[in-house]
């Protein structure tokens, strides 16, 4: 019994040199679902005005 996890986009092995994935192919359509809004981070999004304060307050470091 194998202890690797498949890979999370088609479930076929991992390969070494894509891991997580399997393949490029699995890798690009991981990344466009983070870029097309595929995958969130659970919480209510960030007013504007709230991330300007936010990127202020760490230019003062």
């Amino acid at each position: 019994m194998s202890t690797t996890k498949p890979c999370p986009i088609c479930r076929k092995p991992r390969s070494a040199e894509f891991a997580p994935f399997c393949s490029p192919r699995c890798r690009d359509r991981d990344l466009a679902q983070w870029f097309g809004d595929g995958y969130a981070v659970p919480g209510r999004p960030a007013q504007p005005e709230e991330i300007a304060r936010e990127v202020l307050r760490g230019e003062d470091d």
